[in-house]
C-alpha cells in the first residue's frame, strides 16, 4: 500500500473514543513542533525551531513587518547622519523577564559578545561591518562602521538576533533571559520547551484572552502528531503536517487549517569541495536529473510552488531570469558522461551519501531523490541523524549532500552573501558547502555597500545567475506556510515564513 494511503489510514481509522478525548484544564497551549531547539541562545541558534522560540522570548532594536522593511523594536528610534554611523534611541522602562533593566550595556555586550568570540556564532559575519559599539548613556547605543553595510539594520531586527543581560556567556541558552512576550520555564533536550507569557513584557498587559503558556513539545513522527491534534491532547502545529494527511484533518470540526504562500525555500546542498561533487557537471547533472514537478504533485499535494531562488518572489531584488533544470534524465546521462562517470560493473556510475535530519518529510523527500537518481546511475545512500548531530555535520563539512529550508533569513539579498560568500564559511556563516568563487564576493561586496538600489538589483540578479549555473546548492521549492489549530485558538494569522509570532495576540479558551 503506497505509504499516503497507509498513513491516511491510520488516521482515519483510529477509533473514535481515542480520537474524541476532552480537553484537560492544563492551563497552556501544546504546540507540537518535529524537533527541538538546538540552543535558544539567540546569538547562536540558527535552526528554525531555535529561532521561532527565540523571536518570542527575546526583542532586536528593530522589527521586521511583511513588507520586508525594518520598525522600532526596542530602539524607539535611531538616525544614521553619515554612511558610518548608526545612532540608536532605547525605549525606556524595557526590563529583562527576571527584572533587570535592559539598557544601552546589554546591546553593546549582545553585539560584541558576537563579535569577539565571546560566544561562537555563524552570525558573527552579520557584524563584521561594525568597527565599534559605544554607549555614551542607558538610552543610547552608537555603532561606528567599517564600510557601508545595507543589511546591518536587518541582521538588528528580533529573530535574526536577540538582546542578551550583559555579562551572558556561552553556557546562556541553559537558562535564557530575554525581554520578549513570553519568559523561559524550562526545556528537556528532545522532549519539549515550556515558555510562559511575561508580565515585564514592555508592550504592556495582553488581555484576559491571551496565550498564558506554550509547550512545544517535540513529536519527531508525523502520523502521531496527526493522531495529537484530532484527539485533543494538542492544539497546533506549524508547518509539520504532510500534504497527504490535510485532508483528514480539514474534515475535522475542531479543527482549523490555515495556508498562505510560503517563504521557506527547501534545497539540496552540496559539498563543493567533495572529489565528486566539486565537478559542477555533476551537481548539474543532478538537478537535471530531478522530477520537481512529479514531487510537488505527489509529496506536497501542489502545496508549494518551484523556487528558481533563495529570495521570495515578491523581493525587490528577486530574479528569475536564471537557468533552470526541468527534469530531463538524457541530459543528466550526457553531463554525467562527459565528467567521465560512466556505469561500474553494479550498474551505477557513482556513489553519493545524503545527510538529513530524523524529520518524516526530509527523509521522504530524501528516499524519492534516492530513485530519481537511480535513473541517471547515481546511488544515493540516506543517513538520517538528530538535528543537532546533523547541524554539526553540516558546520564541520563532513557531508556530500544535505537538505534543509531556508526560514526567515532568506527574506532578505543578505542571504546570499551568508549562504554563498567564500568569507562565511562556518563559523562565521553559513557557506556549509565550501563554495569560493571571487566574482561573486565581488558583486555581493558592491551590493551590500551601494546606495543605489537599480544597481543592487543589477549585482543581485548577476549573483542569482551565478548561482544557478554553478549550484554549489539547488533551490526546490517554496513550500505553502500552513498552521493547524485547535477551534479554541482564534485570531491566529499565517506568516509565509512559518513564524510563531502568532502567538504573542492570539486569543485561547481553555475549557
Amino acid at each position: 500500500m503506497p505509504r499516503h494511503i497507509t498513513l491516511l489510514f491510520l488516521i482515519t481509522c483510529i477509533g473514535l473514543t481515542s480520537c474524541r478525548q476532552s480537553h484537560s484544564t492544563r492551563p497552556e497551549v501544546v504546540f507540537l513542533i518535529e524537533s527541538g531547539p538546538t540552543n535558544l541562545d539567540p546569538r547562536i541558534g540558527l535552526d528554525a525551531q531555535s529561532q521561532h522560540i527565540d523571536e518570542l522570548l527575546f526583542d532586536g532594536l528593530v522589527v521586521r513587518n511583511a513588507n520586508f522593511r525594518v520598525e522600532p523594536g526596542i530602539a524607539e528610534r535611531w538616525e544614521q547622519p553619515d554612511p558610518l554611523t548608526l545612532i540608536f534611541h532605547l525605549k525606556t522602562g524595557v526590563h529583562f523577564s527576571d527584572g533587570r533593566t535592559l539598557t544601552s550595556h546589554d546591546v553593546l555586550w549582545t553585539v560584541n559578545s558576537m563579535r569577539d568570540g565571546t560566544v561562537i556564532t555563524a552570525k558573527s559575519g552579520s557584524y563584521a561591518a561594525i568597527a565599534q559599539v559605544e554607549a555614551p548613556d542607558q538610552a543610547t547605543v552608537v555603532m561606528h562602521l567599517k564600510h557601508p553595510d545595507n543589511f546591518l539594520l536587518t541582521n538588528l531586527s528580533t529573530g535574526a538576533m536577540g538582546i542578551v543581560p550583559e555579562g551572558s556567556g556561552r553556557d546562556f541558552s541553559r537558562h535564557p533571559v530575554g525581554s520578549g512576550a513570553f519568559r523561559f520555564v524550562s526545556q528537556e533536550t528532545d522532549k519539549e520547551v515550556v515558555i510562559e507569557r511575561n508580565p515585564l513584557n514592555w508592550e504592556g498587559t495582553a488581555g484576559t484572552n491571551a496565550i498564558p503558556r506554550v509547550r512545544f513539545a517535540v513529536v519527531p513522527d508525523a502520523t502521531t502528531r496527526a493522531l495529537e491534534l484530532r484527539k485533543g491532547s494538542a492544539d497546533v502545529t506549524s508547518n509539520s503536517i504532510p500534504a497527504d494527511m490535510l485532508p483528514v484533518l480539514m474534515a475535522e470540526k475542531q479543527l482549523i487549517v490555515q495556508s498562505v504562500g510560503g517563504t521557506q525555500v527547501q534545497y539540496l546542498g552540496f559539498n563543493t569541495t567533495d572529489p565528486i561533487l566539486r565537478d559542477v557537471r555533476v551537481r548539474q547533472a543532478i538537478a537535471w536529473a530531478i522530477d520537481r514537478d512529479l514531487i510537488l504533485k505527489t509529496l506536497l499535494a501542489n502545496r508549494a510552488k518551484p523556487a528558481y531562488s533563495l529570495l521570495p518572489e515578491q523581493h525587490w531584488a528577486y530574479s528569475g531570469n536564471v537557468a533552470r533544470y526541468e527534469f530531463n534524465p538524457a541530459r543528466s546521462r550526457q553531463l554525467l558522461d562527459e565528467a567521465g562517470y560512466l556505469s561500474e560493473k553494479d550498474g551505477f556510475r557513482m556513489h553519493l551519501t545524503m545527510k538529513t535530519s530524523t524529520d518524516d518529510g526530509t527523509r521522504l523527500l530524501a528516499a524519492t531523490l534516492q530513485q530519481q537518481l537511480a535513473q541517471v546511475g547515481i546511488a544515493l545512500e540516506i543517513r538520517s541523524y538528530e538535528p543537532a548531530t546533523f547541524m554539526q555535520d553540516l558546520t564541520r563539512g563532513s557531508f556530500q549532500i544535505y537538505a534543509l529550508r531556508w526560514v526567515g533569513g532568506n527574506e532578505q539579498p543578505d542571504i546570499f552573501g551568508y549562504a554563498f560568500s567564500s568569507s562565511r564559511i562556518p563559523p562565521k556563516g553559513a557557506n556549509r558547502g565550501r563554495y569560493r568563487n571571487p566574482t561573486l564576493d565581488q558583486l555581493l561586496d558592491e551590493a551590500s555597500q551601494s546606495t543605489d538600489q537599480s544597481q543592487r538589483a543589477i549585482a543581485y540578479a548577476q549573483a542569482q545567475s551565478i548561482l544557478a549555473q554553478e549550484l554549489p546548492a539547488y533551490d526546490l521549492w517554496y513550500q505553502d506556510s500552513i498552521l493547524v489549530h485547535s477551534q479554541r485558538l482564534s485570531e491566529v494569522g499565517v506568516s509565509p515564513s512559518g513564524s510563531f509570532a502568532f502567538l504573542r495576540t492570539a486569543h485561547w479558551q481553555m475549557n
